[in-house]
C-alpha cells in the first residue's frame, strides 16, 4: 500500500477479501469510542483520545489486525484465547474466515480508552 491519509482510502487500497473486515473493525470502534478522533499513525487507521492512539486497525496480505494499548490486551487475553485468536503484546491477528467476535472488539475498545484515563 502506499502512504494514505484517512480510514476511506486505507480501506479502499486494501485487497478486496480484507475490505468488509476493516469496514466492520472502523464502525465498532466508532461507535464503542464515540469521543475519539479518528487518525491515521505508522500508515494505520486508528482513533485517539487526548493525543493517544487507542485502537488501530490493519490490512496485511493474509490477515488483518487489531492493536490496542496493552492493558487491554492482557485484561482480556482469555477471552482472546477462547476465541481461538492470536495476540501480542499490543495486537490481535485474524483472517476475514475467524473475525473477531463484535463484542470482544467492543469489550478491548473500551478496555483501551480505560487504559488512557490510568
Amino acid at each position: 500500500m502506499t502512504t494514505i491519509d484517512d480510514h476511506d482510502a486505507y480501506i479502499a487500497a486494501a485487497a478486496e477479501p480484507f475490505r468488509p473486515e476493516l469496514q466492520r473493525l472502523r464502525s465498532i470502534l466508532a461507535r464503542t469510542l464515540p469521543e475519539a478522533e479518528e487518525m491515521v499513525a505508522y500508515n494505520m487507521p486508528g482513533f485517539s483520545i487526548g493525543g493517544t492512539v487507542v485502537a488501530s486497525y490493519a490490512a496485511f496480505s493474509k490477515q488483518c489486525g487489531l492493536y490496542l494499548l496493552p492493558g487491554a490486551i492482557s485484561a482480556h487475553a482469555d477471552d482472546i484465547a477462547a476465541a481461538g485468536l492470536k495476540a501480542t503484546k499490543t495486537g490481535i491477528t485474524f483472517s476475514p474466515r475467524k473475525p473477531i467476535p463484535d463484542e470482544l472488539v467492543e469489550r478491548l475498545a473500551r478496555a483501551s480508552r480505560k487504559e488512557t484515563e490510568a
